[in-house]
């Protein structure tokens, strides 16, 4: 039993990794060279937020950073800025995620929403103190809608295709260990 809860959970973070590295390879795609198109959602943050709200554990810390860090090389951003950023609200999130088990899904809508914002305003206001040239206001600002827009599709997929439910407020096996 215990060996089957563990491979799970290793199932699920190789699965995160696995996904995101699919993401990253999907925006090194030279699919079309439009200039002035729409940027769109960061998949991988909504993946990282819609995992931890779900099952905290399938979403370690240190795997989130390492490939969010790995897409701050591969993207040419400020090394760290933006994993610090992310990394900051998942922890947040994570803090809060019982308390978000009963709640409404539009109330965990809103907390990610505003999380998401903080994280990608303190990111522009850290590139404004610096002075590091930065994308103009009104492509981040769709950014950040398009991503918040995004965050039930990317629930949806979550829950419904690859099974990632709730955890149950008592789920237990047992020797007392979260399930």
């Amino acid at each position: 039993m215990a060996d089957m809860i563990i491979t799970r959970r290793w199932r699920y973070r190789f699965l995160f990794a696995a996904l995101a590295f699919l993401l990253i390879f999907w925006k090194l795609l030279p699919s079309d060279q439009i200039a002035g198109r729409w940027p769109g959602p960061d998949l991988i943050l909504l993946l990282a937020y819609v995992w931890v709200l779900r099952r905290p554990d399938y979403a370690p810390v240190l795997l989130v950073a390492g490939v969010v860090l790995l897409t701050d090389v591969i993207f040419m951003r400020p090394l760290g800025l933006w994993t610090a950023c992310v990394v900051l609200g998942l922890e947040f999130l994570r803090a809060r995620e019982a308390i978000w088990r009963d709640m409404p899904y539009l109330f965990e809508w809103m907390m990610v929403s505003a999380t998401i914002i903080s994280a990608s305003l303190g990111y522009m206001v850290v590139l404004a103190l610096f002075s590091v040239d930065q994308p103009p206001l009104g492509l981040s600002l769709v950014q950040i809608f398009a991503t918040i827009a995004t965050y039930p599709l990317v629930e949806l997929f979550s829950s419904r295709i690859l099974g990632l439910r709730r955890m149950a407020p008592g789920a237990v096996d047992q020797l007392g260990r979260k399930i």
